[in-house]
């Protein structure tokens, strides 16, 4: 053997033994992030449950407890943007534009205080009730432990960017049990590129961040579907009518997003403690009212998006709730408390399939054998809106298939995707992390 192969197989000695050791970082940082995750979890269930019960007390009581649940809601909501503009600014919103800021260079790591303030910040302004996604703090509190235990484990720069993205798609993996597309979040969105090093460290990470979701918090989907029959060829018309629809929905929310952020902006600056501070509370105490008058449209709409998939409401109640929850989502998310979009988005996307289905349906009778019932159009729904809005369609595809355990709805949702992501392109409509990301470049 030359010099030259004995340089060469040094070199693939080392390439290996580092990408063990990455592997070997990926799954402790799966651990730790399923771990906080199934915790925050925990605490959104449990304030879910604290808020609806206050409210039930409350109207069992006198027309004056009005004043209780209105200012119990401001104050949390308050409470919680205020720990973020003391303590963390970038734990205002989803936390997945600074995430992808981080890893294109552009800003550097997260501290480790952002880990207590996004949990805390995250149970009072969801718990509030403003309608917010779980996912978006998991996959922030990921990123931020991925960091800190690259660092630890002493792993060069590349090794710790990688690690970081890997911890976020962990987060997304533990915030919707759906390991697989928190992978593939991060090969798709995050980093956008395939790579070995990569695809191991969100594989690991993911792997053991649902291990110990699973362990801690049960392995059934989130949402419980009844099993669909595979659609015929006929329905590809209405799959890809239902994309286009959802195509131009999702570019108005995206464009609604940005603009209630501008107008909060302009109204209360963030860079101001006291004014952020009294910007949620506004909201917080709109959410209140909200509260007392329709408690099933407060929160994070996980009731809801199971409502629409079992096909269940009137489809005036439906229309009215869907026009509701898509101005409350871009409002409470303008509030700056910690918070995603996911989980508003998959609740649109669902009750926007039941009103399209129950109408083909109505109107098409001849249909249902083939389409099975609106629960299919539900499922398609999720998925396209939710690639409507971010322009993410394999992980958006993957992550509502492992949401719903429908596999047989694999094609529709290929279909419904297509449209709903080339609507919004022509029209010039970013992906809402582009935009986000970019308007938080102009800010600094």
């Amino acid at each position: 053997m030359n010099d030259n192969e004995v340089n060469n197989q040094d070199d693939e000695d080392d390439e290996h033994a580092g990408l063990v050791a990455l592997a070997a970082a990926s799954v402790v940082v799966g651990a730790a992030t399923g771990a906080i995750g199934v915790l925050f979890r925990f605490a959104l269930e449990r304030g879910d449950a604290w808020r609806n019960a206050f409210v039930a007390w409350a109207h069992a009581g006198h027309d004056w407890a009005i004043v209780l649940v209105v200012l119990a809601a401001t104050v949390a909501a308050a409470l919680a943007a205020w720990l973020v503009a003391r303590f963390a600014p970038m734990a205002s919103g989803s936390g997945i534009p600074h995430v992808e800021a981080v890893l294109h260079g552009a800003l550097p790591p997260a501290p480790l205080v952002l880990i207590p303030i996004k949990f805390v910040g995250g149970v009072l302004a969801i718990g509030a009730g403003l309608a917010l996604g779980r996912e978006g703090p998991t996959v922030q509190m990921g990123a931020s432990i991925a960091h800190a235990i690259g660092t630890f484990f002493r792993r060069n720069v590349g090794d710790c960017r990688v690690l970081l993205a890997a911890g976020a798609g962990a987060g997304l993996a533990t915030a919707f049990n759906a390991p697989i597309a928190g992978a593939v979040f991060v090969l798709e969105e995050l980093m956008r590129r395939f790579d070995t090093r990569t695809a191991v460290a969100a594989l690991g990470a993911s792997a053991s961040a649902i291990a110990m979701a699973r362990l801690l918090h049960g392995d059934l989907p989130d949402f419980h579907v009844p099993a669909q029959p595979f659609p015929g060829f006929e329905m590809t018309g209405a799959h890809l009518l239902l994309g286009a629809l959802l195509g131009l929905l999702g570019a108005a929310y995206s464009r609604l997003i940005v603009w209630t952020l501008e107008a909060g902006e302009r109204i209360a600056p963030s860079g101001s403690v006291k004014l952020a501070t009294a910007r949620a509370a506004a909201v917080g105490a709109a959410v209140g009212l909200l509260a007392w008058f329709a408690p099933d449209l407060a929160g994070g709409g996980d009731a809801l998006t199971e409502h629409a998939l079992l096909g269940t409401g009137t489809l005036a109640g439906v229309m009215a709730m869907f026009a509701l929850r898509f101005l409350l989502g871009p409002v409470s998310y303008a509030a700056g408390a910690p918070g995603g979009i996911f989980a508003p988005m998959l609740a649109l996307g669902a009750q926007t399939g039941l009103v399209f289905g129950r109408v083909c349906l109505d109107w098409f009778p001849g249909m249902a054998p083939a389409s099975g019932d609106t629960t299919t159009f539900a499922v398609v729904g999720m998925a396209a809106f939710f690639v409507a809005v971010v322009r993410a369609p394999v992980t958006g595809i993957v992550l509502v298939t492992e949401m719903t355990a429908s596999f047989t709805l694999l094609l529709p949702m290929l279909t419904a995707c297509f449209t709903a992501m080339v609507v919004p392109m022509l029209l010039r409509v970013p992906p809402i992390y582009d935009s986000l990301g970019n308007r938080a470049a102009k800010q600094r």
